[in-house]
């Protein structure tokens, strides 16, 4: 984690959390106190993406491929996720509602951030590390109903969204860095360690200037697809 994908070695193991909060909010930290809790690997979707092989990237590939077609798209999603105790960050808060359908034990954990500081960061990021990317993240939230242009506003459409298809007895909110709260949602014992503090963008800047060009492709396949499956669902509601 942090800049390193967590690899699962027991595929057996099954997500019991979903983290809720949008990138840029404080993932990698977020990612690195499951991992400690749950004691197993973390399916961070930044580091993931940029730092595993194309053969697991293909695999987030499928599920937007697979567009509408949910029992489809619930497989490629259960593949994509099969082995992680947890999951944070982009693409994964994409699918939250149907991460909760297929871990119907899992708990969602969302947390907060001033929506006016994280659009200056964000801003930030995506000139440094990520300009390219801008459409594709735009494009997920096109899916899910955002109608606005990029913005503060992004952030308070995601938590509303969260609300919205989390069930409220499974919905948990706590604030990054609070040990106390996230362990009492988790029902586990306070770490004695620091609560984990990484940079989002420095892990992402990071791993990107090392990976770019081997997974240039692949990405620009995700941007695609996405991008093709939200235009078309744009096209059919304008029919109607």
């Amino acid at each position: 984690m942090g800049g390193v994908p967590s690899v699962p070695t027991d595929p057996n193991r099954t997500l019991a959390v979903i983290g809720a909060g949008f990138a840029r909010t404080g993932t990698v930290s977020m990612a690195l106190a499951f991992e400690t809790l749950l004691d197993g690997p973390v399916c961070h979707g930044g580091t993931q993406l940029l730092g595993r092989e194309d053969a697991y990237v293909r695999k987030w590939l499928a599920v937007y491929a697979a567009g509408d077609d949910r029992p489809k798209r619930l497989k490629a999603l259960r593949e994509a996720t099969r082995g992680f105790v947890a999951i944070a960050d982009t693409p994964g808060t994409h699918f939250i509602g149907e991460l909760c359908e297929l871990y119907p034990d899992a708990k969602v954990v969302c947390w907060r951030r001033d929506p006016q500081r994280w659009w200056k960061s964000m801003e930030q990021m995506i000139k440094r590390s990520m300009p390219r990317w801008l459409g594709w993240g735009r494009a997920m939230l096109i899916e899910n109903g955002y109608d606005k242009g990029p913005g503060p506003d992004i952030l308070e459409y995601h938590y509303d969204y969260v609300k919205k298809v989390v069930p409220k007895e499974r919905l948990y909110w706590t604030q990054l860095g609070d040990w106390a709260s996230l362990c009492e949602i988790l029902e586990k014992p306070v770490p004695n360690e620091p609560f984990p503090r990484a940079n989002d963008s420095e892990a992402v800047e990071t791993t990107a200037k090392y990976v770019f060009r081997r997974t240039a492709m692949v990405w620009m396949g995700l941007i695609v697809v996405a991008g093709a499956v939200c235009y078309a669902g744009w096209q059919a509601q304008t029919m109607y």
